[in-house]
């Protein structure tokens, strides 16, 4: 065929203009290929770098070259330390906590492991459940009377973190004490104690991690465990947490009281902090009121500063 001269250039800028695109693209599919490679690795290292070659609860090693116990516990690893904001207020929070919890425990010859027990009970605030346990222990009623706790419409030490922390200690040891090891009487928290000894008698077996048990109670130490992996090592899951991000623990006072105070207001007011304040401190005056029997005592806890 016979192509006039000015058909051929425009032809030849076309071809030109295709073979530029091809090569820009190429390129491009190139570097997106190099970089998706380079994200595809890093990710592969977050990923092995996470999850421990081993952990153990209160000295007991978990078994996870089991899988299913090994799988159950990459589940809540994953989920508590991608709940970002939750994880982290309870990194602050337990700064205070702890610091009340933890010498309790070791008095009592409780392992400091529990500590973790107590998060995964309330995240360490005054929780109510539906049930009605309330506190950082979760004690039910019945139960915080049993261990101890003065609970009725004026007092609730269920509310008293030093108190409660005793009575779950009282309770821990019984368990272990009947149970055999001290993962049971974790797991018999959540279930309690006949249950848990029900499911050891009819499933033959003496250890947590062989027992076949309701979706809760099986998650529970799992969901502790992960609790105690974040929390020990923080920056390992992207937790960044400066020593002035914690919630401080502030100085105190403690008040004691032998007679009633009708107003607590005005106590407050006395103590030259407001009502409000004294509440914060005091939660386990559940009223405007307290009541004091003869013979009793309560020692009501005063900020100094920070408040």
């Amino acid at each position: 065929m016979n192509y006039k001269k000015k058909d051929v250039m425009e032809w030849g800028k076309k071809v030109g203009v295709i073979a530029s695109v091809v090569l820009v693209s190429g390129i491009l599919i190139n570097a997106v290929s190099t970089k998706t490679s380079e994200k595809i690795e890093e990710e592969k290292n977050v990923s092995s770098f996470y999850f421990p070659s081993k952990i153990d609860f209160a000295g007991e090693v978990t078994p996870l070259d089991v899988a299913d116990v090994k799988e159950r516990f990459d589940r809540e690893l994953l989920v508590n330390a991608n709940l970002h904001a939750t994880t982290q207020i309870i990194i602050k929070r337990a700064n205070r906590a702890f610091t009340i919890i933890e010498p309790i425990l070791k008095k009592n010859g409780v392992p400091d492991d529990f500590k973790y027990l107590a998060v995964a009970e309330s995240g360490l605030v005054n929780a109510v459940s539906p049930a009605g346990a309330r506190g950082v222990w979760q004690f039910m009623p019945e139960t915080g009377k049993q261990y101890g706790l003065e609970i009725n419409d004026l007092v609730d030490e269920r509310y008293h973190l030093e108190k409660s922390t005793e009575a779950a200690c009282k309770y821990l040891l019984n368990a272990k004490e009947k149970l055999g090891s001290w993962t049971l009487a974790a797991a018999s928290y959540n279930a309690g104690l006949t249950g848990v000894n029900r499911q050891l008698t009819f499933q033959g077996v003496d250890d947590y991690y062989d027992l076949l048990l309701n979706d809760e109670t099986s998650r529970y130490v799992f969901r502790i465990l992960a609790l105690k992996q974040v929390m020990i090592d923080p920056s390992k899951y992207n937790f960044h947490l400066l020593p002035e991000d914690m919630y401080p623990v502030l100085p105190v006072k403690d008040v004691a009281v032998t007679s009633s105070i009708s107003d607590l207001a005005v106590f407050a007011k006395e103590q030259g902090i407001n009502y409000k304040i004294l509440k914060i401190h005091n939660p386990w005056m559940r009223d405007r009121k307290l009541n004091v029997a003869s013979g009793k005592e309560y020692n009501i806890e005063i900020p100094l500063s920070g408040y």
